[in-house]
């Protein structure tokens, strides 16, 4: 799998990906706005956004209806919509484009809820590799905490209950995604990911992330030259505390 670098792309795409409450949608926030301070052309999308699935997606979310081949479906049709609208137009005209997920969260979700690997990876075969991949790797009882500053309780599928791993579903949240950082950790050397201390500081890590960026991409060639309409984006601003978003799981 081929960077867009490698691919000859104008644009370069930074990803970010970590458990529910690893903090990486705090850090993707803090990025674009220091990408966006130093003047450069950001593009911001995030997992499961697209207009054309996210009411679909809602719906069979709260009426706990979706079955992991559907998750897995409807993820990669959402993925497939934003993909060929928002990132690569965008990647083409010269943009740093971020995403809050990319493909390895299917990848690692879908293959713990018993998908075929082979099948799953199938299903994203059209998407290049991004140019920087950041793994937000977090303490379980770190990312269960952070979730539960922000909001009373669990959603459902966040904390892997439809696997029936446990009648508990903090106990179920660690099991599942205990499974899931297994596969993400597998992943890590196959796909360079960077993998990133979520246990600091937030400042801590931001400033290790903007030092990555700075030296594997030339911000200078990035700069605004004159402000364009883009696609509709959801801005993260609202996502300071990680896993209060009804985008996750």
């Amino acid at each position: 799998m081929k960077t867009f670098a490698e691919l000859n792309f104008p644009g370069r795409l930074i990803a970010v990906e970590g458990l529910d409450g690893s903090g990486k949608s705090t850090q993707i926030y803090l990025l674009k706005r220091w990408l966006e301070a130093e003047g450069a052309r950001v593009y911001f999308s995030e997992w499961n956004s697209s207009e054309i699935v996210k009411s679909a997606t809602s719906k069979g979310k709260k009426r706990e209806l979706l079955t992991p081949t559907t998750f897995s479906l409807i993820h990669a049709t959402d993925f497939a919509d934003r993909y060929e609208r928002h990132l690569l137009p965008l990647l083409r005209a010269g943009y740093i484009v971020l995403c809050d997920r990319y493909i390895f969260t299917a990848y690692a979700r879908d293959v713990v809820r018993g998908c075929p690997p082979a099948w799953v990876r199938g299903l994203y075969n059209f998407a290049a590799r991004p140019d920087l991949t950041f793994f937000f790797k977090a303490d379980l009882e770190v990312s269960l905490n952070r979730i539960l500053d922000g909001r009373p309780k669990l959603k459902f599928f966040e904390a892997g209950m439809d696997m029936r791993l446990s009648a508990d579903p903090y106990e179920s949240f660690r099991i599942f995604q205990g499974r899931v950082l297994e596969q993400y950790l597998a992943m890590s050397t196959e796909f360079n990911f960077f993998v990133m201390d979520a246990n600091q500081r937030v400042e801590a890590q931001q400033g290790i992330v903007r030092q990555i960026v700075s030296q594997r991409i030339d911000l200078a060639r990035f700069k605004r030259k004159s402000f364009l309409p883009l696609p509709p984006s959801t801005p993260p601003d609202k996502k300071l505390v990680e896993g209060d978003d009804e985008n996750e799981a």
